[in-house]
């Protein structure tokens, strides 16, 4: 029997699957990346992928000008949503998927880079999939933008500065703010790699690097427990029946 394949959305190179990569090899999925960064033309199909994961990136969710592949993304979103296919939308790609829902994504007020709490909602304490978090979750986060829930999902996390830190669309696409997928070396990667540097410099005297690095031996184990508990979760959810549903229109 063939084994079931999943399609990756990536934007750069340094926002890679990370923990949720040797989870989906040992569940037994063949995984497909399209690199937008590098093929910014390319148009993937949907036929035989049993899950689409879309990935984080620096660039905005409505920076369609320099990058027209988020066209492409969010109309890809919307056909594997229809065909009921499994979402999983990370940073970037969960504001994709909430634009592909029908949501905004505007600026919020501060942006959240490093280690923060975030909430569950009622929702997301019932949820199969976040309710491997406690109701007040240390998580990693590297964002500005934040998401007006889309019509017909589910809140399930917030944050003081993020109202929508998580979300579910019927009963196989989530949408998530955070990082659960970082390691330790991933971490080091984006606080030192170039493209994130003028940020990080806008930042200085708020967000500290070094303040980040400080908590990363406190705080990196149980992120990368709860990475497993939660992203396994996820990927038991296969197991569940298609169903068709309507989307709301664009």
């Amino acid at each position: 029997m063939p084994r079931p394949k999943i399609l990756v959305f990536q934007h750069v190179p340094y926002e890679p699957l990370g923990t949720l990569d040797p989870l989906l090899k040992k569940a037994g999925f063949r995984i497909r990346y399209v690199n937008f960064g590098r093929e910014p033309e390319s148009c993937p199909t949907l036929e035989g992928y049993q899950a689409l994961i879309i990935l984080g990136g620096p660039m905005n969710s409505d920076q369609i000008d320099s990058h027209p592949n988020l066209l492409t993304e969010i109309e890809l979103i919307r056909e594997a949503l229809q065909r009921d296919i499994s979402v999983l939308g990370i940073c970037l790609g969960a504001q994709l998927l909430a634009k592909a829902l029908g949501g905004e994504v505007t600026r919020n007020a501060k942006r959240e880079i490093g280690w923060y709490n975030v909430e569950l909602t009622d929702a997301g304490n019932c949820d199969p999939v976040l309710s491997a978090f406690s109701p007040v979750q240390e998580v990693f986060q590297w964002h500005e933008d934040g998401i007006h829930l889309p019509p017909g999902a589910i809140h399930l996390a917030a944050s003081d500065a993020s109202d929508v830190q998580a979300f579910r669309y019927g009963e196989h696409a989530y949408g998530f703010q955070f990082h659960l997928e970082v390691d330790r070396s991933l971490i080091e990667r984006w606080l030192t790699v170039p493209a994130n540097q003028p940020v990080l410099q806008a930042e200085a005297g708020n967000i500290e690097p070094d303040d980040i690095r400080d908590q990363v031996p406190a705080s990196i184990d149980a992120l990368e427990a709860l990475s497993v508990a939660t992203f396994s979760r996820w990927i038991e959810r296969f197991d569940i029946s298609p169903r068709r549903r309507a989307l709301p229109s664009r």
